[in-house]
C-alpha cells in the first residue's frame, strides 16, 4: 500500500506563488500515474492535474491552465507549482495515486490519497 504525505501549503497573498510536493512511501516513477485534487470548504473534490508514471503525458483543469503545473522525480516524488493564485484557489490540496498509464480526472480512479495541506490565498 502506497501512503502519499502532501506538503508545501500555506498562505500566500493573491497573485503569489507556491510548490505542494507529494512524498511517496515507495517508487511511484514508472508504475503509477499521479494527481492533484482541490477541494474547497462546501465543495466537491476537483481534479487539477494529473501526470503518467514516466511524466510524458500531463493534464491540467482548464481553470489552472497556464497557472499550475504538475511535475515528478525519477523515484517517489510528485509536484505542483502554482502560479498567480487567487482567492478562489483557496482549498485543501491533495495528491492521489493510480496504477494507470494515463492520469485521470476522476478521482474514483485513484488507489491512494493523502491527507492534504491547506493552501489558503488571502490579502
Amino acid at each position: 500500500q502506497v501512503q502519499l504525505v502532501e506538503s508545501g501549503g500555506r498562505l500566500v497573498r493573491p497573485g503569489g506563488s507556491l510548490t505542494l510536493s507529494c512524498a511517496a512511501s515507495e517508487r511511484i516513477f514508472g508504475i503509477y500515474s499521479m494527481g492533484w485534487f482541490r477541494q474547497a470548504p462546501g465543495k466537491e473534490r476537483d481534479f487539477v492535474a494529473g501526470i503518467s508514471p514516466y511524466g510524458d503525458i500531463t493534464l491540467n483543469d482548464d481553470s489552472v491552465k497556464g497557472r499550475f503545473g504538475i511535475s515528478r522525480d525519477y523515484a517517489n516524488m510528485a509536484y505542483l507549482d502554482l502560479d498567480s493564485l487567487q482567492p478562489d484557489d483557496t482549498a485543501v490540496y491533495f495528491c492521489a495515486a493510480d496504477r494507470a498509464t494515463a492520469p485521470s480526472r476522476d478521482s474514483a480512479e485513484y488507489d491512494y490519497w493523502g491527507q492534504g495541506t491547506q493552501v489558503t490565498v488571502s490579502s
